[in-house]
């Protein structure tokens, strides 16, 4: 799995939205397989237009501070590819982190604003909002 800054490097150097779509379905095939049984309905995010799982596990192993690992999944290959840049930009950060960051701001950076569907970006900010809740709720814990 590329890490994001080396995702940014890899955008720059595509000029053609089509190249980089390709790209974007490249990089859902390199998430880490979701086992079938974590496809179900505790894990499907609401508000997609395909299908999307998200699973969790906190690790608090560094001084009791909360960081979480995602998986995720989806049915439709480029939806696959913006989980793995979401992941890419939240996944093994702390709780903290994550609540304070700005998915968003970095799929515009990279284009997407103007590249996906109305209904793409809804899904997009499900995705992002259940990632945050899951910090929000990770952060609740731990006080």
């Amino acid at each position: 799995m590329p890490t994001i800054d080396e995702i940014r490097d890899n955008f720059a150097l595509l000029d053609e939205w089509d190249d980089r779509y390709r790209y974007v379905i490249e990089l859902g095939r390199t998430l880490d397989p979701m086992p079938e049984e974590d496809h179900n309905s505790a894990n499907k995010v609401q508000g997609c237009a395909s299908q999307v799982w998200l699973t969790k596990t906190i690790d608090r192993s560094k001084s009791g501070v909360p960081v979480l690992n995602f998986k995720g999944d989806s049915d439709a290959h480029i939806v696959r590819g913006l989980i793995a840049i979401l992941l890419a930009l939240e996944s093994g950060k702390s709780a903290r982190a994550i609540a304070e960051s700005d998915p968003i701001a970095v799929f515009d950076e990279l284009g997407f604003r103007e590249h996906l569907t109305p209904q793409r970006s809804n899904g997009l900010r499900a995705m992002i909002e259940r990632i945050r809740s899951d910090a929000q709720d990770a952060l609740a814990a731990a006080s």
